[in-house]
């Protein structure tokens, strides 16, 4: 028998099991992360608040593996650029609120997208541009769907489609979650997994919850009405999520992650028994409530590990069966699955944060950015009128690194220690037996303090290699 011919006969043998497996729903979970804006680490139930109204996220906690020790950026745009690159933000050169990431980092939905997920993007980006044209827009950092504010958002907000503003109509984190649940529903029909972020615009100011939201706190300030409201807005938007994933019967085949962006801003935000705020380096400005959800796969529990949304990264990857020799640059996040599986306490490589005081950020109003954007589409709008470096972000000038390379206020995290950098001189902490950092032991511990100094240094000097581009070399 010819050879072409023997082979085709083969291959009509085989061609029913090939169909089949060619069918076979990927066995890759489906991912999604959500993100809540400047939500305070007991702004939950299950951290200790037993005001707040909750329930649907304290029961994902309990049946999740709970992250007591997340870390985060303490603003949010660093966080953002962080968790999608798995860099240290300050390295892909986003120090602060309202700063870009820049194009050529590689980010989580970039690789997910080549390795076969559908990705999309629903919520507040803060890391460039809303427009269709400019590099940084979420389509841009590789989603292929996107709702996107430029920041935060209250309800009935404006939003991005695609490069195309549209204006929404609700609470404005069941808005977001909506349109994730009508993306997903039509992703899951698909063979391919999905890679969804939903990145609310609350808690953040300014507070606006619905009048049904309000009336569940009927003994507390307006202000507080508010605050606690859009919580249990974004509480109730999660349940509906979770519902929505069980209806299609792949809850067990979807990782859910939730945290905060940073810490809670004061007077509203209830950081527990953390020091101070977002905008700080103290754990209230920069340790979030956290949880990761997959039933079946993950063990419900809490471990003290400290981990970052840096992490996020590369447990993805872990998850997805991705080799890590994608990876174009070096990334700092570590992945958390064998803490998670084996319940270990321990952190391999320390935390680092730096705020750069030097390099401000970029006010960004959200709806009167893409309003205005639509009246420029629409030929109602005076292009003069609009600031344009607010719809396509410019980069920073790096320039005054040369200078003082060093200024501002940094952290060092390993273990239970946390040495913190300041213009006053440093500070030192053992957060096993003081989480609420109020004993300074810089003076007593000084064989530490000086052991921390230079790895922090030594970090910072690699910062600003990476700032300069040589990461990319």
């Amino acid at each position: 028998m010819p050879t072409n011919i023997r082979y085709f006969a083969i291959l009509i043998l085989i061609w029913p099991y090939l169909s089949a497996w060619s069918q076979e729903p990927s066995t890759r979970p489906n991912i999604i992360i959500f993100m809540t804006d400047d939500q305070g680490y007991a702004d939950v139930g299950f951290n200790g608040n037993d005001k707040i109204i909750t329930p649907e996220l304290d029961q994902l906690a309990a049946h999740s593996m709970v992250f007591d020790r997340c870390y985060t950026a303490p603003v949010c745009s660093p966080t953002r650029a962080g968790l999608l690159t798995g860099r240290y933000p300050t390295r892909a050169g986003v120090f602060y609120w309202g700063h870009a990431l820049r194009p050529q980092e590689q980010t989580m939905a970039e690789i997910l997208k080549k390795e076969g997920y559908q990705t999309a993007f629903f919520g507040k980006w803060h890391l460039g541009s809303i427009r269709k044209d400019q590099p940084t827009n979420p389509g841009a950092q590789g989603f292929d769907t996107w709702y996107a504010a430029a920041n935060f958002y209250e309800n009935d907000p404006w939003m991005s489609h695609n490069g195309q503003p549209v204006h929404l109509q609700g609470e404005s984190s069941m808005v977001t979650v909506d349109l994730a649940m009508e993306y997903i529903n039509e992703a899951s029909k698909r063979d391919a997994p999905f890679l969804v972020f939903i990145w609310t615009g609350a808690p953040h100011i300014p507070h606006e919850a619905s009048d049904e939201l309000k009336s569940l706190y009927p003994g507390e300030p307006d202000d507080m009405k508010n605050y606690m409201g859009e919580i249990t807005g974004i509480d109730r938007s999660i349940g509906a999520l979770k519902s929505g994933l069980e209806k299609l019967k792949i809850d067990k085949e979807t990782v859910l992650w939730f945290s905060s962006d940073n810490g809670g801003r004061l007077p509203h935000a209830n950081n527990g028994h953390l020091r101070s705020h977002k905008g700080t380096l103290y754990e209230g400005g920069i340790r979030v409530p956290a949880f990761m959800y997959w039933p079946g796969h993950i063990d419900p529990g809490t471990t003290e590990v400290p981990v970052s949304t840096i992490d996020l990264l590369p447990t993805v990857l872990d998850i997805a069966g991705i080799s890590s020799s994608v990876l174009e640059h070096p990334v700092d996040g570590m992945n958390m699955m064998p803490a998670v599986r084996s319940r270990t306490d321990q952190r391999e490589n320390p935390l680092g944060f730096w705020v750069y005081p030097e390099i401000k950020g970029h006010s960004v109003r959200s709806d009167q950015i893409i309003s205005d954007y639509n009246d420029i589409l629409q030929g109602k709008g005076d292009r003069n009128t609009i600031n344009d470096g607010l719809l396509n972000l410019p980069e920073q000038d790096y320039s005054g690194l040369d200078h003082y390379p060093y200024s501002g206020t940094s952290v060092w995290i390993d273990g239970q220690w946390k040495l913190i950098q300041t213009a006053e001189g440093y500070e030192l902490y053992n957060l096993e037996e003081d989480p609420s950092e109020s004993n300074n032991l810089a003076e007593s511990e000084k064989s530490q303090k000086n052991r921390m100094k230079k790895a922090l240094r030594k970090w910072q000097k690699s910062v600003v290699a990476s700032i300069k581009g040589q990461d990319y070399e």
